[in-house]
């Protein structure tokens, strides 16, 4: 089904929500004891059972060329979801969530790398207010450059991310979706699960399961399965821009879903931290042309 760049856009917003939401549900699983590298395995078989069992006529048609598409776009994918578990470790889903949609202002420079097309002037403008709000959200200006670790991780989860959509808008696009879908779950289940086995097996004893089962299985069906099927699919139908732009309101929900369940408190410095980081992120987005006085 063909869809319009309006609906496209539209399940845009539904990702946007879904992955929001999934800061917290990893922090309570995290919580309950269950290492990163175990939930993203187990989100990942989730995701890979999903999909072939609603689309397993077209993966059983899976081409070389798409195999080898959806086998680089799942190393990409495993790669971001694993940083940003292990920074969520360390840090709160706002933080995570802020600090990870900076990939926004990465995905010119990206864009660059890939392309050869040198970013706009207003991307360095867009840097500088990010960085200056990553300075408040994590309480560099406050504590003396104390950064915790999980913000680095989350920086480069961003990183990671817009080499992901740059990806899936330029070279993934030749590929069916449902078939790119299953090998980020099968790709996520397989290295996220033996690096689990190697690095995280001591603490398997000390997962407390009844709790730790339900935010895992929301993650396997709602984030994974539902959002990046939906944003594989959509991301055919509009531009890197208008998803960039769209996908960023994911650091919004985050917070307020985590201010909600009561897992972190409303700060001035969360507040003041964000907004710079939101606005830098708008700048990179909007052509600020219409904001120039014409002159006769």
């Amino acid at each position: 089904m063909k869809l319009s760049k309006t609906h496209a856009n539209l399940a845009l917003i539904i990702v946007a929500f879904l992955w929001g939401t999934s800061f917290t549900f990893i922090k309570q699983a995290i919580a309950a004891g269950m290492p990163p590298g175990l939930i993203n395995t187990f989100r990942g078989l989730i995701f890979a059972l999903l999909i072939y069992l609603f689309f397993y006529k077209i993966i059983n048609k899976m081409t070389c060329t798409e195999f080898r598409v959806g086998l680089f776009a799942g190393v990409i994918n495993c790669i971001v979801l694993q940083l940003q578990s292990a920074g969520l470790k360390y840090t709160t889903p706002s933080h995570s969530a802020f600090l990870t949609a900076m990939y926004v202002v990465i995905l010119p420079f990206v864009t660059w790398l890939v392309f050869r097309k040198q970013p706009a002037k207003k991307s360095y403008i867009s840097i500088a207010l990010c960085l200056l709000g990553m300075a408040y959200l994590t309480g560099i200006v406050e504590d003396e450059f104390h950064v915790q670790l999980g913000d680095w991780f989350s920086v480069l989860a961003a990183l990671a991310l817009s080499f992901q959509i740059v990806y899936y808008g330029h070279f993934a696009t030749g590929a069916r979706p449902q078939i790119v879908a299953f090998m980020l779950g099968i790709t996520q289940l397989t290295m996220s699960g033996v690096y689990s086995l190697l690095i995280e097996s001591a603490d398997y004893p000390l997962i407390n399961w009844s709790q730790a089962i339900i935010p895992v299985i929301i993650l396997g069906v709602s984030a994974s399965f539902l959002a990046q099927t939906l944003q594989i699919y959509s991301q055919k139908y509009t531009d890197v821009v208008t998803t960039g732009l769209i996908l960023m309101t994911e650091s919004l929900f985050a917070s307020v879903v985590s201010i909600s369940f009561g897992i972190e408190q409303l700060t001035n410095r969360l507040i003041f931290g964000g907004i710079l980081i939101i606005i830098g992120l708008l700048i990179i987005q909007f052509n600020m042309q219409w904001l120039k006085i014409k002159r006769k």
